[in-house]
């Protein structure tokens, strides 16, 4: 079985953390059959001076734990037009796909993400008669808002064999576009726990020179809007009054949606934070479980999710989660796990985070919670899917 894979969102060597949860589902799939990856990086003239956060300058061709991974061209207009971004994406890898199929004859593409990337491999597969499927993630949440962009995706996953949801959220969502509830299948993501597990705390703390006995609370994303950083800022002041020596770490960096860190480093040298809070930066996957064993409680009042993996990531190391009950979220944080509180509502984060930093939690119990799901787990359900559709389309 030969499946091809096409995701514009993929760890490559500039950044590779990028997409790391479509990287750790799909490399447990190649273990189970033969697959490559195209990963089409966005291009435009002088691209790297209009918005930062984009691999101007990778190879055409990188291979990651044992995956082949193409990078052709996808030509875009940046800022406009981006209902028309399915469509150059489709004429941007059609000539890399020949290519891609003289060596490689895949009977099979698996894309990640609705648009542009699940329209352009519907109407690749059209072009080389093989069946697609698709995985929804978090962006269908505000795509289907623009006209253009909803029509293509409602067409994209008509065409699909198979849908692919990493929530039931994303499912019901998708439903209101007309499609059927049969043609889903959902696979939340799972969680590396050969990686994700508690470090020595108090060894952990010395290395970072963070006292042992004082409270801390932890991020880790992208410094975009979305994920809400800046409301853990705002209502720090607040804690600081029940915990005055609380420490907030906020681990991640510039993303493509976006760079928030000089805002909030303004609002922490404004509100007088600055013994207070540590933006760590990016640092490497495989690094992050030190620093969540570091903290006492995860935090990440998001605008918006698809199954944030992180979740499972910080529950891995014994973290409970407080976050906001906005699309799949509620279906991950869950059993004793965590808090939720309604989306942007700052006194209700403020009380959450008290209760959570003052609560005694069953971190052994949140630990096998997050271990029930296994990133082998999500790739057998994939590759049984895949067999069962070669098997109607052989």
């Amino acid at each position: 079985m030969k499946i091809l894979v096409v995701s514009t969102v993929y760890p490559n060597s500039k950044n590779p953390n990028f997409g790391i949860f479509v990287h750790e589902r799909m490399r447990r799939v190649a273990e189970l059959c033969q697959l490559q990856v195209m990963a089409p990086v966005p291009h435009f003239p002088f691209l790297g001076r209009i918005k930062s956060g984009y691999r101007n300058s990778l190879s055409r061709l990188e291979w990651l734990d044992g995956i082949q991974i193409h990078h052709p061209n996808f030509y875009f207009i940046p800022g406009a037009a981006k209902f028309l971004d399915g469509w150059f994406l489709y004429l941007s890898s059609l000539r890399p796909v020949q290519l891609i199929r003289r060596s490689f004859p895949f009977e099979l593409i698996d894309a990640h993400f609705a648009y542009p990337d699940g329209f352009a491999a519907a109407l690749l597969a059209r072009r080389f008669s093989v069946p697609v499927t698709i995985t929804l993630r978090g962006t269908i949440n505000r795509l289907i808002h623009y006209t253009g962009r909803r029509q293509a995706i409602r067409w994209a996953l008509s065409r699909a064999e198979r849908v692919f949801s990493v929530s039931q959220y994303l499912v019901d969502l998708a439903c209101t576009l007309g499609l059927p509830q049969e043609k889903f299948v959902v696979v939340p993501n799972g969680v590396d726990w050969a990686t994700f597990r508690p470090e020595d705390r108090e060894m952990v703390r010395k290395e970072l020179e963070i006292a042992k006995n004082r409270k801390v609370l932890i991020s880790v994303g992208a410094l975009a809007e979305r994920k809400g950083h800046h409301r853990v800022l705002e209502v720090l002041p607040e804690l600081l009054r029940h915990f005055p020596d609380l420490l907030y770490i906020v681990v991640g960096g510039p993303s493509v949606e976006g760079n928030m860190g000089p805002s909030m480093q303004a609002t922490v040298q404004e509100l007088g934070l600055h013994d207070h809070v540590w933006f760590v930066g990016e640092v490497p996957h495989d690094e992050v479980p030190r620093f969540l064993s570091a903290a006492d409680v995860f935090v990440l009042p998001t605008r918006y999710e698809g199954w944030a993996n992180v979740f499972l990531e910080a529950m891995a190391c014994g973290l409970p989660v407080v976050t906001t009950d906005v699309c799949g979220n509620a279906e991950v944080v869950r059993d004793g796990t965590g808090l939720l509180v309604p989306f942007a509502d700052g006194p209700a984060i403020k009380d959450a985070l008290v209760e959570a930093l003052g609560r005694s939690w069953n971190r052994t119990r949140i630990m096998d919670y997050a271990r029930s799901y296994t990133w082998e787990k999500a790739a057998g359900r994939v590759h049984e899917e895949f067999q069962r559709l070669l098997n109607v389309h052989p």
